[in-house]
């Protein structure tokens, strides 16, 4: 027993950009090697591929059969398509992701890191400040102690610090 569910906006076009990209990992996989032979280094990717690919056409038809789901009240299309798509807290992460990235290079993996993790509780809704600053630096010292010791990778140190560290 099937029930229609509304169609979200942007839905059509993730199908079928899910067509074309398990299309392109399919060729990219048949590249490899051709099917030559089932053992062959290409064989698993292929039927991985090609799984995909049926699965994706099969989710662009009952995403083509479905009915678009109506809009708030007083929003446009495009505002509805947005808020659905980006949510506020998407964006909030997506721009801590990119400062984090950008201050790693200058402040070093511990300062940086910290600072990303308490901004990241911030952004998914913790008010526990203080408890967001323990569980912050008690993560990253257990972190630090694993890359250090378990694994002796060598973080960045960061260039604003590197006269003082020396």
């Amino acid at each position: 027993m099937s029930e229609s569910r509304a169609r979200l906006p942007g839905e059509r076009v993730f199908a079928l950009a899910l067509v074309g990209l398990s299309a392109f990992l399919l060729w990219q996989a048949w590249s490899i090697a051709g099917f030559t032979s089932i053992t062959s280094a290409g064989a698993y990717p292929m039927v991985a591929a090609a799984v995909m690919l049926v699965c994706a056409l099969s989710v662009v038809r009952s995403t083509w059969d479905s009915a678009a789901q109506p809009a708030q009240s007083n929003e446009s299309h495009w505002g509805h398509f947005l808020r659905s798509i980006l949510p506020g807290v998407l964006v909030q992460f997506v721009v801590a992701i990119a400062l984090y990235m950008g201050l790693m290079e200058r402040a070093g993996f511990i300062v940086s890191s910290y600072l990303f993790l308490v901004a990241s509780m911030a952004i998914l809704g913790s008010r526990r400040w203080v408890l967001n600053l323990w569980v912050s630096a008690l993560s990253l010292a257990l972190v630090y102690a694993v890359f250090q010791t378990v694994f002796s990778v060598v973080l960045p140190t960061g260039t604003w610090w590197q006269g003082v560290l020396k």
